[in-house]
């Protein structure tokens, strides 16, 4: 079993003992500094990172194989990977570009296969002068979005 290998595993029984934990990136690089990068359908507490960093780090022989450990959430302003992350979301505003365009919307609904976007857009009248605002839906495949990101508002 390759070091990766062991790290992997060692990383998947961490997570499977935290259900509502899931990863969004795990990465070794070549001077063994390991990353993993969690995220939660309840957020991620410090205490969840210290947890699986010491899954990980009481069950490797630093002897055997020298390595740094990095366990962190993924940042607020970071793209959405899973498709867990959209459902923990519903609610807040997006900003989501696909191939055609670029909707900043709320997130109304994640399902299996695609999420809701809602927004408010001020457009002429069908009769007469001036702007109205209409409500816009936008259902958007979850293969069609090349970026995803929560717009922070304060």
């Amino acid at each position: 079993m390759t070091f990766k290998e062991k790290v992997g595993q060692l990383l998947e029984d961490a997570l499977n003992e935290r259900p509502s934990l899931f990863l969004i990136d795990f990465t070794i690089t070549g001077s063994n500094k390991i990353i993993v990068t969690l995220d939660g359908d309840n957020g991620v507490t410090l205490q969840d990172c210290i947890d699986v960093s010491r899954a990980i780090e009481h069950n490797l022989d630093r002897e055997e194989e020298d390595f740094s450990l990095e366990v962190a959430s993924a940042g607020a302003a970071s793209p959405l990977k899973d498709k867990r992350q959209y459902k923990k979301n519903i609610g807040r505003k997006l900003k989501v570009k696909t191939a055609a365009e670029e909707i900043e919307a709320e997130l109304t609904a994640a399902g299996a296969n695609f999420i809701t976007l809602e927004w408010k857009a001020r457009e002429p009248k069908k009769v007469g002068k001036g702007k109205e605002t209409v409500l816009k839906k936008a259902e958007i495949p979850y293969q069609d979005i090349i970026e995803a990101v929560v717009v922070i508002t304060f």
